[in-house]
């Protein structure tokens, strides 16, 4: 068996799980992704993202921009799939800065 090194292959490491990442996404898949969510009227299983991207990805890849996206507060993870929850828009910011708690 060859080892990685003998081969000139470098792995990275997702220090968080301690797993071989094989490829990270490119900032357009990040964005298709991204648009794939937005333009969706409901909740989408990581399969059916995969569907309605139009591209191959890989499993992995995927999860990797899913898990940003939540870490970010963009979107939520639900039982039924992931949903766009983003709103950068300054009337919602000003009203949740400006609003009462009850």
């Amino acid at each position: 068996m060859l080892s990685s090194k003998s081969k000139n292959i470098e792995f990275q490491i997702d220090i968080e799980k301690n797993r071989e990442v094989i490829h990270y996404p490119t900032l357009k898949t990040v964005l298709l992704v991204e648009k794939t969510l937005q333009n969706s009227d409901k909740p989408l299983n990581k399969n059916q993202i995969k569907d309605k991207l139009g591209v191959k990805i890989m499993h992995q890849t995927l999860t990797i921009i899913l898990t940003y996206l939540e870490e970010r507060g963009m979107i939520v993870r639900a039982r039924e799939g992931y949903v766009w929850t983003y709103n950068p828009s300054k009337k919602l910011l000003k009203a949740i800065k400006e609003g009462y708690e009850v």
